[in-house]
């Protein structure tokens, strides 16, 4: 489904997607820089897929059109590989809870942060062998 109007409302951080049929999605940068449809994010194979960690304040400076099929984001760390075709962001508007907490437990299990200014050690457990 092709989004009848795209919106970046830079203070807050969001892309808001309206649809001929009344859905209207607001999707977080972060959420769309963790997600992105990149190689460098997924990879050329499900194996190389890669868990995005430290993104919570990143930003989007600008949306440019690709064909009539799609949209690239211009994101403030310099991310800008990304192709968002519409059926990519109709599946984001319309499973955006799923998708962010599968993104939730992949951070976690890689001991990530969303916060780029958090650090997390493993410390030894002398209860677990190693």
């Amino acid at each position: 489904m092709t989004p009848s109007a795209i919106k970046l409302h830079r203070e807050s951080a969001v892309l808001e997607l309206c649809y001929t049929n009344g859905v209207t999605a607001k999707l977080p940068a972060e959420f769309l820089r963790v997600l992105s449809p990149s190689a460098e994010v997924r990879g050329h194979h499900p194996s190389q897929a890669r868990t995005e960690s430290g993104k919570k304040h990143v930003r989007i400076n600008s949306v440019s059109p690709v064909g009539n099929y799609a949209i690239q984001l211009h994101f403030d760390d310099g991310h800008d590989t990304g192709i968002y075709s519409w059926e990519l962001l109709w599946d984001f508007a319309s499973n955006q809870d799923a998708h962010w907490n599968d993104y939730l437990r992949k951070l976690k299990e890689i001991g990530g942060r969303r916060d780029p200014d958090e650090q997390s050690i493993q410390l030894f457990d002398p209860k677990k062998p190693d």
